[in-house]
């Protein structure tokens, strides 16, 4: 499937090189360098960072956590009895660590300001200009993970993403982040893997309505094949954006969320940005 260009016009100044720090393959970002936060967000707070939790959520002075919004890193058990630690998650709270750890940063937001778990949902952005969601895609370190209260900033980041998968860097290079196929023999056992957030791409045989859901079947067994489905309660969002589900059928679609076993591997799309279309 060919890469979709989405986003223009963000501040891509690099540094090139692995700085000693670094303990993985891919750009050392230094202070004031990498991306800047694209406008159309606004300001809802600052603080200091005293603790980097993991490669997408940190502690400000005070207590309060705050969850980047946007991005996924690997994740690391926290405490969580079974949890497996995902491949590269202790890279990724490094390489997080290295760009904001005891530093200033202030919070944006475009969405929804916080979780169920009671925790500060923002953009990040260091005293120096940093945008660290950028940086951490950029470096491919997390990828694109939004929610349908949650979309700002998503053709930016689905950009630096791309950038970062065509490079193949680091998490790009690890096969447990492959983009998957629609007819992989093995998707279903996916399901139980670690992530069980993943990307499958594939052509669309078949988009019909049922059941109060919208369907787009990737194969002819809708009951062992993988399948995506939009809920009615959704759809309003993919018709704000001009979308009529009913013209993805045909189509090479690249699709990101969640994976279950549900009469053959299947994933729940709640807004357009779960979706590229090749």
């Amino acid at each position: 499937m060919a890469e979709t260009t989405i986003g223009a016009g963000i501040d891509r100044r690099f540094l090139l090189g692995l700085g000693a720090a670094m303990l993985l393959p891919g750009r050392r970002v230094a202070a004031g360098e990498g991306p800047a936060l694209p406008p159309g967000i606004e300001p809802s707070g600052e603080g200091k960072v005293i603790e980097v939790v993991d490669g997408d959520t940190v502690r400000l002075a005070g207590g309060k956590q705050v969850r980047f919004v946007g991005t996924q890193a690997p994740k690391l058990p926290l405490g969580r009895a079974g949890y497996p630690t995902w491949p590269l998650a202790p890279e990724a709270r490094d390489h997080l660590a290295s760009l904001c750890l005891g530093r200033r940063v202030r919070l944006f937001a475009g969405g929804a300001r916080q979780d169920r778990h009671g925790r500060i949902l923002a953009h990040l952005v260091t005293e120096e200009g940093l945008w660290l969601q950028g940086a951490m895609l950029d470096a491919g370190l997390a990828r694109v993970y939004t929610f349908k209260d949650n979309r700002a900033l998503a053709a930016e980041m689905l950009a630096l993403e791309a950038t970062a998968r065509a490079a193949a860097r680091v998490l790009w290079a690890d096969a447990t982040y492959r983009i998957r196929q629609a007819d992989e023999a093995d998707l279903v056992a996916a399901v139980g893997g670690v992530p069980g957030y993943l990307l499958v791409e594939g052509r669309v045989l078949r988009s019909a309505a049922g059941g109060g859901r919208w369907f787009l079947n990737f194969g002819r067994d809708h009951a062992t094949d993988f399948t995506a489905s939009i809920a009615a309660p959704d759809l309003p969002l993919f018709t704000a954006a001009g979308i009529d589900p009913a013209t993805y059928a045909g189509k090479s679609l690249r699709l990101r969320g969640w994976l279950e076993a549900r009469n053959g591997p299947a994933m729940t799309i709640t807004h357009p940005e779960q979706i590229e279309v090749g």
